[in-house]
């Protein structure tokens, strides 16, 4: 904190000799203070010396983290679970669904809807599904990979499937006209974002054109998964202050999790964000993480209004964490009709459901 004060204060010299003391001292520590301690130190240094790291890092070596960092802890899984859960429900009775993907990754949400939409009474309708990211470093079409994947699957399950990999350097670039809607009589779209709309707070403006264009799709259903967290604030000190809590209760959590390659690359993970949020500024900085009340009056004020998830919902997240390293620790609790994960007390990833305010439906 005193090396927080001093960068704050513009006092280099300070927080140069204070980083290194914290290098000396993480050292001392064990578990998960030490791994905290140590990528905080960087983070600090890197601000200290305008070292920014590049950004965005590689996509594939991002999507890679990612996965290590599903297998690892819940969070993820949670955050697909709940809203899986959401879009099942809201395409109930639907012959032809649309799942417009603003976070598609490697895909690993999907396989689990559309086994479930297998196995619905009456046959699985036809599902459609969009998937939009950043283009590879590389040129590589690495959605169209993800996208034969799941084509393969859909074929095993008996699942009549059309699948569109859509690069985007920023959702803000996109326009409802280009995503090819077909008439809401003929098919029903949900929108999803998983840790994704935060990334467009660095640019004034990009939220809103962003929500504004969902509102012209017309969904039946959006889901929003966004971390817990305000590491959004102009105050540099405060930003630090809120990060070094939530990442300290973040790498808490890890702690229980076995040591593997999957645990170092998921601590790996959280250190990239850890980096973003403390040694960037202006529109380098994109783990912009705000909380469920901020992001409910900026969807409010986009005129839409919240599904209620539903105790359906909470059990079954529940009876999942109970399956996952037997749950110690971890906590499912509602909040308004939204469901949040955390660790103990402390919330750390919150999934939202919301609809047009023109629309107004409750899951059970």
């Amino acid at each position: 904190m005193a090396c927080a004060e001093a960068v704050h204060q513009n006092n280099l010299s300070l927080a140069e000799a204070l980083v290194k003391q914290i290098g000396f001292l993480a050292v001392s520590q064990v578990g998960a203070m030490r791994k905290v301690a140590t990528y905080f130190a960087e983070a600090l240094a890197r601000r200290i010396y305008g070292l920014y790291p590049e950004n965005p890092i590689h996509h594939s070596f991002s999507d890679m983290l990612q996965i290590h960092f599903y297998e690892t802890c819940p969070y993820l899984k949670f955050a697909h679970f709940t809203a899986n859960q959401a879009i099942l429900e809201a395409f109930q009775g639907k012959n032809r669904v649309h799942v417009i993907d603003f976070s598609m990754n490697q895909g690993m949400q999907w396989p689990a809807l559309m086994q479930a939409l297998a196995l619905r009474p009456g046959g699985p309708p036809a599902f459609r599904l969009t998937g939009i990211g950043p283009p590879a470093a590389d040129n590589s079409d690495h959605l169209q990979e993800v996208g034969w994947k799941l084509a393969q699957l859909a074929e095993t399950i008996h699942v009549e499937f059309e699948y569109r990999g859509f690069v985007a350097n920023s959702l803000a670039d996109l326009d409802a006209s280009m995503l090819e809607l077909r008439p809401s009589e003929t098919e029903a779209v949900a929108v999803n974002s998983v840790f994704e709309l935060h990334k467009l707070l660095a640019r004034p403006g990009a939220v809103e054109k962003v929500l504004s264009v969902v509102r012209q799709i017309r969904p039946e259903i959006v889901t929003v998964v966004e971390q817990e967290a305000n590491h959004n604030g102009p105050g540099f000190l405060d930003r630090f202050t809120e990060s070094l809590h939530y990442y300290s209760t973040m790498f808490d959590s890890l702690e229980g999790s076995v040591n593997s390659q999957d645990k170092v690359m998921s601590e790996v993970y959280l250190g990239k964000q850890i980096c973003n949020v403390v040694a960037c500024e202006g529109v380098d900085r994109v783990e912009r993480h705000e909380t469920l009340g901020q992001w409910r009056t900026r969807f409010g004020s986009a005129g839409f209004t919240p599904v209620h998830l539903g105790s359906n919902a909470f059990k079954q997240a529940s009876m999942l964490l109970a399956l996952f390293a037997g749950g110690d620790g971890y906590r499912v609790e509602e909040n308004n009709g939204c469901l949040m994960l955390g660790w103990h007390t402390r919330p750390l990833i919150a999934t939202s459901a919301w609809q047009l305010a023109t629309k107004s439906v409750v899951a059970h």
